[in-house]
């Protein structure tokens, strides 16, 4: 396999493309599949099939579309006419468009307008998409289609054109930063890695999102598995490794399965293992399924559990950098980080530090959640403002309601109040106002939200999340959680509020890794902005009151 090979492919995926007169690309994400993707498709197979249109009317089982809150989504495409994209579809909407486009009926037409959804409207054009480029638009089971969208094209102008010096050097100039929460320099990382002594090293994919309400990573691995495997194998061949892990958690079982295909397929073809591209480097892939526990996340967790140990985050340093898997140096990136890699080797470092701000380059996916009219997985250029992300791309607030919040970086994040609705959103000026950029979870609260209640949920899952080794982490957040569970039902006091901000700090000075140390931003954050809803909650409280020793209420 080499760079005429990839192209010879294109040529004939393209031309296979062409011969149909009608193209029905049907989301078969998580979030279209959990909402009766199945069963649409099913109807357009069953058309195609009775009608022997096999070599007429392609069906394509595609990635995330983006917009989910109006999935199923479906996407037609005919030679020299514009491309329909339809919204809400069902059994009975999926017949209306067999009837017009599979089995045209030109004499009774079905009327199909009220689910067609403009994709000129904010949501689709507001959006800078890299990573998701391909999403929606490709069959990802499919190596050819990725082939055919400058597929592996990266890799191999890599393994032919660079050393490993200047791929890192090239990353190191975009700007890239890691996607997975703490946003350190990657082609920094990289360049660690590179010159760390050692017989082996590793690259390591982290798939294991555990953020309540964030998807991004799996929406990745659904919709183009080879964007990342692409950006792993760059990654071994600037670094010098040879063997790659992919962790996934056992929830995502359609990325895993769409992985293992791709993994498969690329072997087949000469991408991925013993000489690829016909070339000296050789570099395999494996996939490690992870048992849902969030605090794997956590790269020592993480690497504990690859290695068939029980996933608990040991004291940094040694950093992976130094010594990962087995004692080697491990290079650890999170999905999204390795997806941007491709088309920062094809555009050029300097095309990707043009997006974004000074500080924070490119562009951020998010899973876009909570009271918006749109929702969905939304890619946008780092420094985009949080008002222009709810109400142009999520369309405002539903039900005449009013903006309250948004929460960014889930368990680990904060909250911010709509005086911060024009604040940038990129590294720097989320941490300033005591949240963080995290992996890309963005739920957005309304007036109608308890803040009380938001801070005691997101403790509740890091109690339950919590791996137990260190104190400050398994007894803090129960008892975090115990007081705010009072303020929930109406029975705190003054001096429970005294004592819940002295163990968030607490527990956020002395836990052993992030999960513990970052569990308290949410209580933090909402006392910072929302401190009115706590002591309201303690003056309304129907328990009599006493004065304490200090003069606290209790």
């Amino acid at each position: 396999m080499n760079r005429d090979d990839l192209q010879t492919i294109a040529q004939k995926e393209e031309e296979r493309q062409q011969q149909f007169r009608c193209r029905l690309l049907c989301c078969a994400s998580t979030a279209c599949l959990s909402s009766g993707s199945p069963s649409v498709q099913e109807v357009f197979e069953q058309a195609v099939k009775a009608n022997q249109l096999t070599k007429e009317v392609q069906l394509v089982s595609t990635g995330c579309m983006g917009l989910c809150s109006r999935g199923p989504m479906v996407r037609v495409q005919t030679p020299n006419e514009p491309e329909i994209l339809y919204e809400h579809v069902d059994r009975q909407v999926a017949q209306k468009i067999v009837s017009k486009h599979i089995v045209p009926e030109p004499e009774a037409a079905p009327d199909v307008s009220p689910h067609v959804l403009s994709q000129d409207i904010p949501f689709f054009t507001r959006q800078t998409r890299v990573v998701l480029s391909n999403s929606g638009s490709i069959d990802p089971e499919r190596l050819e289609e990725y082939i055919m969208h400058s597929g592996y094209k990266a890799l191999v102008y890599a393994l032919r054109e660079m050393s490993p010096e200047q791929v890192c050097d090239e990353i190191t100039r975009s700007g890239l930063r890691g996607r997975g929460g703490a946003g350190y320099p990657t082609g920094i990382k990289w360049g660690l890695v590179r010159k760390a002594p050692g017989d082996k090293k590793f690259v390591v994919a982290n798939g294991d999102e555990g953020d309540p309400g964030a998807y991004m990573d799996r929406t990745v691995m659904e919709s183009d598995p080879h964007r990342v495997l692409e950006g792993m194998a760059i990654a071994g061949y600037a670094i010098g490794a040879e063997q790659g892990y992919i962790y996934v958690r056992g929830e995502y079982p359609i990325a895993i399965k769409r992985l293992e295909k791709a993994i498969r397929a690329a072997e087949r073809r000469g991408l991925l293992g013993s000489r690829v591209f016909e070339s000296n480097f050789n570099f395999r892939v494996d996939i490690r399924i992870g048992a849902g526990a969030f605090v794997c996340g956590e790269e020592t967790a993480l690497m504990a559990s690859i290695m068939g140990r029980r996933g608990q985050p040991v004291p940094r340093p040694p950093y992976p950098s130094q010594s990962g898997l087995w004692g080697y140096p491990t290079l650890i990136n999170n999905v999204e980080t390795y997806a941007n890699i491709a088309p920062i080797i094809n555009n050029g470092a300097s095309w990707y530090a043009g997006i974004g701000t000074e500080k924070s380059k490119g562009t951020k996916v998010f899973a876009l959640t909570g009271k918006l009219n749109n929702t969905g997985l939304i890619e946008v250029p780092m420094g985009i403002t949080l008002r222009e992300i709810v109400y142009d791309i999520g369309g405002g607030i539903p039900n005449g309601n009013t903006f309250k919040a948004a929460q960014t970086g889930g368990p680990s994040g904060g909250y911010l109040p709509p005086e911060h609705l024009d604040t940038p959103v990129d590294f720097e000026s989320l941490k300033a106002l005591g949240s963080i950029m995290g992996s890309g979870g963005l739920v957005i609260l309304d007036n109608e939200s308890s803040m009380p209640d938001m801070a005691k949920f997101f403790m509740e899952f890091c109690m339950d999340e919590s791996c137990g080794k260190c104190l400050p982490c398994r007894v803090g957040t129960v008892q975090m959680y115990r007081i705010l569970d009072r303020f929930t039902s109406g029975t705190a006091t003054w001096a429970d509020l005294q004592r819940l901000e002295e163990l968030c700090l607490l527990v956020k000075e002395t836990s052993l890794c992030g999960l513990g140390q970052s569990a308290p931003n949410p209580v933090l954050s909402t006392l910072r902005y929302f401190r009115e809803e706590y002591e309201s909650q303690i003056r309304e409280s129907t328990i009599p009151l006493a004065m304490g020793k200090h003069g606290d209420k209790r």
